[in-house]
């Protein structure tokens, strides 16, 4: 049948038919008229038609040779479509790439470097799964879920890179009408060594709970835990309603919580990072890091 031959037959007929004779179209293909004559007879006794006609002005297509003229020229023009999208792919302009990303970071840079790759990959399936779990997140890229994950405290793998990106300090988020909510300058860990910690719970973000906990041990105090919320904007809501501070990364404070006074952490620095597979060779992941780095370079 026609499919066991290969896009050669079709340019053969395609070239007869715009030509309107055999010697006119082996020329043009660089073919014998001998050739060329003996391709198209077997080609028709295969499809068991006559797929042109001698007339007056040379060969005419019959019913059958425009069928299959017209049916060739949309397989062409999808076999170019097809050379198309592999190239594309393989300079990692197409394909689809999920990043998972914690709220720290997309009430930051993320969210610009986000747009950029919207913009300049326009023909990539750009999926975003947001997480609060650094351990779920780095899992994710491990189990091949996601391509990459933009989060702070990525799981120690050797079959991970974590990238540094984007530092930042940890800030002190407290109820407005708080005594240290008076000043906006950087304040030391042990000033608020007795003041309530609202923070999520440590089976939703363990690393993220243990990160403030050390950070308290270090001052020199136990925090006291007072409240738990599963989200920013529960936890947020909890401080305007005066029930304690919490302690998170300085970038959301985008979020301007009606409430809520903000002051940064003196001598914190949280690191956000680009976390992908080591051994990941995917083009579209090598450009959208570039041009990540391209919004935030890289930290040295």
């Amino acid at each position: 049948m026609l499919w066991k031959y290969d896009l050669r037959v079709l340019t053969y007929v395609t070239a007869i038919a715009e030509e309107g004779s055999i010697g006119a179209a082996a020329r043009r293909l660089r073919l014998t008229q001998p050739t060329l004559s003996r391709q198209l007879r077997e080609l028709e006794e295969r499809l068991g038609a006559e797929l042109f006609v001698r007339g007056k002005r040379g060969l005419t297509p019959t019913a059958a040779g425009r069928a299959l003229v017209e049916r060739a020229a949309r397989v062409f023009a999808e076999a170019d479509a097809i050379l198309d999208d592999v190239s594309a792919v393989a300079r990692g302009l197409s394909g689809r790439l999920t990043v998972a990303f914690a709220g720290s970071g997309i009430n930051g840079r993320l969210g610009m470097a986000l747009s950029r790759l919207r913009v300049e990959l326009p023909d990539v399936d750009l999926r975003l799964v947001e997480l609060f779990d650094d351990v779920e997140m780095s899992g994710g890229v491990l189990d091949g879920t996601f391509d990459l994950a933009v989060h702070r405290l990525p799981v120690h793998d050797t079959k991970l890179t974590a990238k540094p990106w984007v530092r930042e300090p940890l800030a002190l988020f407290l109820p407005a009408a708080h005594p240290l909510a008076r000043d906006t300058a950087p304040v030391e860990v042990s000033a608020f060594a007795d003041v309530p910690l609202l923070l999520w719970p440590r089976d939703s973000a363990p690393r993220s709970y243990d990160e403030v906990i050390s950070l308290c041990h270090r001052a020199g105090f136990v925090p006291k835990v007072l409240q738990q919320g599963r989200t920013v904007q529960t936890i947020l809501a909890l401080v305007a309603a005066g029930f304690g501070a919490t302690v998170m990364t300085s970038s959301y404070r985008t979020l301007h919580r009606e409430g809520v006074t903000t002051r940064p952490i003196r001598g914190t620095v949280s690191m956000l990072h680009l976390v992908h597979r080591a051994r990941d060779t995917s083009p579209l992941l090598a450009r959208a890091l570039a041009i990540l780095d391209e919004v935030v370079p890289v930290p040295s």
